[in-house]
């Protein structure tokens, strides 16, 4: 668990996100320190919206999945925590139990919304930092992060954003995530004025703009997340194979654009 920590210690990590044990393992065979257990992901793996719907059992248990197939810290979206006080708590024992590096919390109010579309609310500063002191009481490993969220840019503006920020160091956070900044400028100033370590979200089709992972390092932020390139690349590839082989009733023109068997039996070190 410890990992993550030295990560980001020694620079910016690009941390993209995985919807399954078999996705979180390209991540790690393309040679990234750390995968990210987005929330979206798994719920549109699922065939869901990203709007809390799995039960943190089902979380938990994904979760233990990818963290026993990769070698590599892995940071967990656990949403605003499964329930309040008590019960961001007990995510935090669970979820380091489960083999995960760190959790990421948000201050939204339940059921959450993906931090990117309209209709967000979040809950008063004041609930939300006896959530996170909650949760870093819980944690036993002092390596262990407790990454707060705030989609507060969009309700209340950047400056109650950075003010909650701060707020929510004091109360334990390891580090800061500002959900949905909107201009580069927006993530410079918030870096400017929180003096943590800074986590930022680069989503496609969303508030914020393409900022590359160098770009970040110059702003100050030690991890960016791309939490659905690889399950939006995924969903569109197999969109079109299907329907090729709708069309065509064969897969033979299609077994270049395949994993191979035996490509896959190495992924999962499966030796036959």
């Amino acid at each position: 668990m410890g990992r993550l920590r030295e990560l980001i210690k020694k620079g910016t990590v690009a941390v993209p996100g995985a919807f399954n044990a078999a996705s979180a393992l390209l991540v790690e065979k393309a040679g990234f320190e750390a995968v990210y257990v987005s929330g979206g992901g798994l719920s549109g793996s699922w065939g869901l919206s990203d709007t809390g719907l799995l039960s943190r059992d089902e979380v938990v248990k994904c979760t233990s999945l990818i963290t026993g197939a990769v070698g590599i810290p892995a940071i967990v979206d656990v949403d605003t925590g499964f329930g309040g006080v008590d019960e961001t708590a007990e995510t935090v024992r669970l979820f380091e139990a489960a083999g995960a590096g760190a959790v990421q919390i948000e201050d939204q109010e339940f059921p959450k919304r993906c931090g990117h579309i309209s209709g967000k609310s979040v809950v008063p500063a004041e609930e939300f930092v006896l959530k996170i002191k909650a949760a870093a009481g819980a944690k036993k490993d002092s390596d262990f992060l407790v990454i707060a969220r705030t989609d507060a840019r969009a309700i209340e503006g950047l400056g109650k954003a950075i003010e909650r920020a701060n707020r929510y160091i004091e109360a334990g956070a390891d580090m800061i995530f500002p959900e949905a900044l909107e201009t580069k400028e927006e993530f410079r100033e918030f870096a400017k004025e929180v003096r943590a370590p800074l986590f930022a979200n680069m989503t496609e089709f969303g508030k914020s703009p393409y900022i590359s992972v160098d770009e970040f390092a110059e702003l100050g932020y030690s991890v960016v997340i791309f939490p659905m390139t690889a399950f939006r690349a995924a969903m569109k590839a197999m969109e079109g194979v299907l329907e090729e082989l709708k069309r065509e009733g064969t897969q033979k023109g299609l077994l270049d654009k395949l994993e191979t068997r035996e490509e896959f039996y190495r992924l999962i070190k499966y030796s036959v």
